[in-house]
């Protein structure tokens, strides 16, 4: 018992078993007239026992007389509902050897028997004075027997007998030959009588039918506690004791244990008690109190509160007092603010600061908010240090700064947060650096300069001032001339000559800084006439050029116009890829769904490379595909060394929308190039069979190769392959491209364990199959529904982030193996659960990083799913810091998990080992257990994974699920062993 207590964390207070009566001859004041049989059998007798009290005993002693069969039988006993009833029998007997001149028929035992009934309908002569219909329940014996009347010892014995299934019973006593008293009959039943342990009440409960049996006792929380664990649940044995304790209660908060953890008494006034548990009421914290009884926390005093984040045992906090001594630093227009922290924190460590600024106007007298570029460094809300610089303030202006000191509570307090304000004046400051200068024209002897005014004037510019010199001049002292504008003309300069020239703006200030320096060209010396002459032909081709350059705009946008109403009409509209055009720059690739052309034919000559049917050599059929064969071949191109291949032909009698749909998997292929994406080699299409090649994968697909090979790779391997499959997605993302069947069945594996993305697209164009039920229709189209995101079945809203939902079972498939998801549930049960935030739980061994990772793919609003971008830096991250990947999570994974609240199967409900195995969706191993000896559910529970093989179980995941079982089931025999307490 020991070892239960401490396994259910459960004390027990243990109570002796209770007796209920029955019926009782010791208590008869008046003649029990039983019948007996014959009448000169059993005679009542009227007597005394030890305490001189009145008793009605039965006697008989024929002992003289052979063959004696003397039948006594008590009046109808009530059964009450009671499945086993214990019978106490006080008697004497004479010891035969004590009695002279007898025969050698003389006993000292007589039988025990019982007749159920639903009435009081026995007679004289009914039911028989037999056994059968009278059930035999023991042979009587005495412990001691008497040689003298006198001198006879009163002999105690228990029996007990059940089942009992009808209203009531007779008692019936059959004597052979014997010379006795039956002195008192006490006919009583056994029960568990209410206990509390734990803070949970079990009601009396009768024992139950056979003396191992166990009865389950339901309880219930005493008042103002609360389950731990459920079932809570005791077993009553056939003694009447308790045993075996499930689930416990514990007070909730507010309360605490009382009356030696019976009961749950509210905490004072002054106490509280803020979660669940065993402990004991505490003060209220610091600065808090507490009013009225049961109190599960404390109210804040005036002045003081709690944050969101504070516990209810943490103390109440105030908000803190202003900063001291600020101290400002002027320079121009940049300021910089130190202060001292407050004197008063409040009681908190996360004291922060904020600086506002404020533009004071002199004339009006009034301050607002400063504009969005005066720059704060670090930043002017939450600091951590008391130090701020602060750039770009207009000069000559006023300001007026407030630092805030803020705390944890500060926005719980109804006041605004204390400050210490300091008005300060900026300085007289000369204007910014003037931006680039720009030439506007020139000719052999003169420039037109231009420029915008600084950024920061800091006042009027008065003028500006333009240095220039020769730039072969190195170090020459420059030229110099002021301009009103910001604009100028340079006169008096070389020709074809190269100059520096800089600029600067002027306030009342001064001077500021020059621009960069710029270097600018006169032009060489040409006549006026004949320049123009020369650059006429210039300007005649530029103005044709933009000529043609419009008229080909227009023309292009009516061929797109046209194409879009052809294509409306098309039947391949719904076939579309469902993407917003991006915004990319120049040059980037981005994927051209082949049915927007209205020949597709047109695709595959643009995308794929024809091959002559010439170079192809095919070797062997590999499998079957949708279209046709898939085979293993070779490819040898003119100039190019012999490859392996994977082929893909479609079969004979084909449409033309069958070829279509065929060869538009070689268009989209065609487009990408990727280490991770399968590589097209080209198209056979001017002869038959009409074939579409592809690099050769060794290992197949992903899914069979993981189950072929369960448990073989080490957790870095699989990161690496997953890796490999988020790269090649992350390639398809920023092509624009939609794969809608992201899956590890459509994950190829070459021999070097790297991951290529196959199959794209042809998966939306199935015909029902009955028989696979992986792709349902739904809203008119194929879906995979366990692989696809809640919006693309609702909605057909197919996005990259739908295939990044799509990547998340990937990751689930890869880590168990190539187990299926969501194991046997039915579609409909797995689009109900996902809808009700049900999600896979972690396989075995599964780091819990990468379940997170899972769970990130698994979010419901598909905005905030991870790109696939940033899936690729989560896992480089992973690969590089291999210590994060040896957290495993701790939830067991198998078709056991509780995903919709399924209930373990309790083994006991089932007869035979074969409803076991229906039971658990795993009858197609009946004959396997049967053939192999495994028949009793004794047997199967010693069982293990080495057994499993042995009798042909060889699926990975069958085993998992079996062994889960197994393990359930063992857990359930364990709590039927009668534990004593």
């Amino acid at each position: 018992m020991d070892y239960w207590l401490i396994l259910c964390g459960f004390l027990l207070r243990v109570t002796s078993a209770v007796e209920e009566t029955l019926m009782d001859t010791k208590w008869a004041t008046t003649e029990l007239a039983w019948t007996s049989h014959p009448e000169t059998g059993w005679e009542e007798v009227s007597g005394y026992d030890d305490a001189m009290n009145p008793i009605r005993t039965y006697q008989v002693c024929n002992v003289r007389e052979l063959n004696q069969n003397n039948w006594l039988r008590s009046d109808f006993i009530p059964r009450k509902d009671v499945l086993r009833v214990y019978v106490e029998l006080k008697f004497t007997v004479r010891d035969c050897n004590s009695i002279p001149n007898i025969p050698g028929s003389c006993k000292e035992t007589f039988n025990l028997f019982y007749y159920e009934s639903d009435s009081d309908s026995a007679t004289s002569t009914s039911p028989f004075w037999m056994e059968n219909p009278y059930v035999k329940v023991d042979t009587i014996a005495p412990d001691e027997s008497f040689s003298e009347l006198e001198s006879g010892r009163v002999n105690t014995k228990f029996r007990s007998f059940g089942p009992l299934s009808k209203n009531g019973f007779y008692l019936a006593f059959q004597d052979l030959g014997a010379c006795m008293s039956l002195i008192s009959v006490r006919v009583f039943y056994k029960k568990c009588s209410t206990s509390i342990a734990n803070f949970a009440v079990f009601p009396e409960t009768a024992t139950g039918a056979e003396a191992t049996s166990l009865v389950i006792a339901p309880g219930t929380c005493v008042p103002n506690a609360v389950e731990l664990s459920v079932p809570l649940k005791l077993y009553c044995n056939g003694d009447g004791e308790w045993m075996v304790p499930v689930g416990s209660c514990t007070c909730m908060a507010g309360f605490e244990p009382a009356t030696k953890e019976t009961q749950c008494q509210a905490c004072s006034p002054g106490l509280f008690k803020w979660k669940q548990g065993e402990g004991p009421c505490t003060p209220c914290p610091p600065n808090s109190r507490s009013i009225s009884p049961a109190s599960s926390s404390c109210s804040c005093r005036n002045g003081f509160y709690r944050a969101d984040s504070d516990t209810p045992d943490t103390a109440c906090t105030a908000v803190p007092s202003a900063p001291r001594s600020v101290i400002s630093n002027v320079n121009e227009t940049s300021l910089v603010l130190e202060w001292s922290e407050p004197k008063e924190l409040g009681g908190r460590d996360d004291l922060l600061y904020n600086v506002i600024c404020k533009k004071c106007v002199t004339e009006r007298g009034a301050c607002t908010r400063c504009d969005d570029n005066v720059d704060v460094s670090p930043r002017h809300l939450g600091l951590t240090e008391r130090r701020v610089a602060i750039r770009n303030l207009q000069a000559h202006t006023q300001y007026s700064f407030e630092i805030q000191a803020v705390n944890g509570v500060s926005n719980k307090s109804p006041h605004p947060p204390h400050y210490t304000s300091v008005n300060i004046t900026t300085n007289q400051a000369a204007p910014s650096a003037v931006p680039t200068v720009h030439l506007m024209g020139a000719s052999a002897s003169t420039m037109s300069l231009s420029w915008l005014p600084p950024d920061k004037p800091n006042g009027i510019i008065l003028d500006y001032e333009i240095k220039y010199h020769e730039k072969d001049q190195g170090e020459a002292i420059p030229h110099t001339m002021t301009a009103q504008r910001s604009s100028a003309r340079i006169e008096g300069l070389k020709a074809a000559t190269a100059y520096v020239v800089q600029v600067r703006a002027r306030t009342v200030a001064g001077y500021g800084r020059y621009s960069n320096p710029t270097h600018l060209s006169t032009n060489r010396q040409v006549d006026p006439e004949k320049s123009l002459q020369e650059q006429l032909p210039l300007i005649v081709g530029s103005a044709t050029a933009g000529l043609v350059f419009i008229i080909a705009v227009v023309a292009i946008s009516i061929v797109c116009l046209k194409k879009q109403r052809n294509g409306s009409e098309s039947e391949y509209t719904e076939k579309l890829q469902q993407y917003k055009s991006p915004i990319v720059s120049a040059g980037a690739k981005v994927y051209i769904d082949p049915f927007t052309y209205e020949d597709p034919n047109e695709a595959v000559r643009e995308f794929a490379k024809e091959i002559d049917v010439s170079c192809v050599k095919i070797e062997e059929v590999i499998g079957a595909g949708e279209f046709g064969e898939v085979c293993r071949g070779r490819l040898k191109l003119p100039g190019r060394r012999e490859i392996i291949v994977a082929i893909k032909t479609l079969k004979v009698g084909y449409t033309d929308r069958q070829r279509r749909d065929f060869l538009s998997e070689a268009s989209i292929m065609g487009q990408f190039d990727h280490p991770n994406i399968i590589r097209l080699e080209g198209v056979v299409t001017k002869s038959r069979p009409v074939m579409i090649l592809t690099e050769f994968m060794e290992n197949g697909a992903l899914d069979s190769f993981l189950r072929l090979n369960d448990g073989q790779f080490t957790v870095i391997q699989l990161v690496g392959m997953l890796r490999g499959i988020a790269s090649g997605m992350k390639y398809l993302c920023d092509m624009n491209y939609v794969h809608r069947d992201l899956a590890a069945r459509n994950i190829l594996v070459n021999s070097n364990l790297v991951c290529k993305v196959s199959d794209f697209g042809l998966s939306r164009f199935l015909e029902d199959d009955p028989n696979d039920p992986t792709y349902t229709s739904s809203l008119g189209g194929k879906i995979p529904i366990r692989w696809t995101a809640p919006e693309a079945i609702a909605y057909r809203k197919f996005t990259s982030a739908s295939d990044v939902w799509s990547y998340g079972i990937v990751m689930w498939e890869v880590m168990s193996y190539g187990e299926r998801p969501y194991w046997d549930m039915s579609n409909q049960d797995v689009i109900n659960a996902v809808e009700q935030d049900y999600r896979l739980p972690p396989p075995m061994d599964c780091p819990t990083a990468l379940h997170q990772l899972m769970l990130d793919c698994w979010v419901k609003e598909r905005n905030l799913r991870p790109k696939f971008s940033q899936i690729v830096n989560t896992l480089d991250k992973l690969i590089r810091n291999a210590a994060s990947l040896k957290v495993v999570a701790n939830t067991p994974c198998g078709a056991s998990q509780p995903l919709l609240d399924r209930s373990v199967p309790d083994y006991s409900t089932f007869t035979t080992v074969s409803d076991w195995l229906d039971a658990i969706k795993m009858s197609r191993y009946r004959e396997n257990f049967l053939n192999a000896g495994f028949a009793s559910f004794d047997l199967v529970a010693q069982m293990t994974s080495e057994d499993l093989l042995r009798i042909g179980v060889t699926l990975a995941g069958h085993q998992k699920k079996i062994l889960s079982s197994i393990q359930d089931m063992r857990l359930q025999m364990n709590q039927t062993l009668p534990v004593q307490v």
